[in-house]
Formats: structure tokens, sequence, C-alpha cells
């Protein structure tokens, strides 16, 4: 009976450890949505963005994406965004998509503007840049460099015999 006894306490003392472990982990983390008021943003390309992901300035987490869809006219991707209320931004402000490293997850990071006039609820974000893509950047410096070694121009020394 004793066996039994100490077993329960065993498991109820590692079930104590793991909620600590998770509050923890949730409260320092900034997995936290943002609700606060809408803008929209339009990019060329939206490749790697998930709705919940981060809108960051200066690397701090101030909103969250709330959806994306295509403009069937324009082809451009159409981010929706929440960002909080203590948070004015210009009409200047600029959004890009940017990663948290070379594989990491995608997010918006918005620099801020200098304008006086604010971006108001409902607005749109005017100044974008779209993700830099990976893929396509070492395509082009292979493409680059087999168009250069075709176009090598034969050594002078080597015409004589």
């Amino acid at each position: 009976m004793s066996r039994n006894a100490v077993e329960t306490v065993m498991g109820a003392l590692v079930l104590v450890v793991a909620a600590v472990f998770l509050f923890f982990a949730y409260t320092t983390s900034q997995v936290r949505s943002v609700s606060g008021y809408q803008l929209t943003a339009r990019f060329s390309n939206s490749d790697g963005l998930k709705d919940g992901g981060d809108v960051r300035v200066s690397g701090i987490k101030v909103g969250s994406i709330l959806s994306q869809r295509l403009d069937a006219k324009s082809f451009q991707a159409i981010v929706n965004l929440s960002i909080d209320p203590t948070i004015k931004l210009s009409t200047d402000s600029v959004a890009q998509i940017t990663s948290s490293g070379l594989l990491g997850d995608k997010y918006i990071s918005i620099e801020p503007g200098n304008e006086d006039e604010l971006i108001p609820a409902g607005g749109t974000i005017t100044h974008t840049q779209a993700a830099m893509s990976l893929e396509s950047l070492i395509g082009q410096v292979i493409y680059s460099q087999a168009q250069n070694s075709g176009q090598k121009k034969p050594d002078a020394a080597s015409d004589h015999p």
C-alpha cells in the first residue's frame, strides 16, 4: 500500500512541476495575441507569413497577423494586422516581411516614420517591402555565375603557338 502512495505523490509532483514550467514558458514568451486596432498592408509576396504571427517594432511584439488573402485584381497579398492601441504609426511607416534568422519564422517588422499624420484605425500601411526569398537569391547567384563563365574571353597568350 505504501508503494502506491509513493507513486501517487511522485506523479502529482511531476504534474505540478510540468504545470509550473508551462506557466513560466507562457508568461515569458510573446505567444499572446495582441488585440487592438486593425490595419491592412499589401505585399507583392507574403511567403512564409502565418495567421497569428508577430508584428514587431524595434524587435518588440506590438501586434499580430489576423488574416491574409489575395486581391483577385492586382494579385497582391492583403494582410490584416491588429496593432496595440498604445502604438500610433505615422503614414510614412514601412512594413517589411523579415525572418527571425536564416531558417526562422517570418514576421512583419514595422519601421516607424516621421510624419505627424497617423494611420487611422482600419487604414492601410502604404509603404511595404515583401520577403526576400533565399531560394531566389541563390538561384540568381548561380545564374549570374553561369553567365559570367560562359562570357570569358580567351587568354591572349593562348592565341599564339
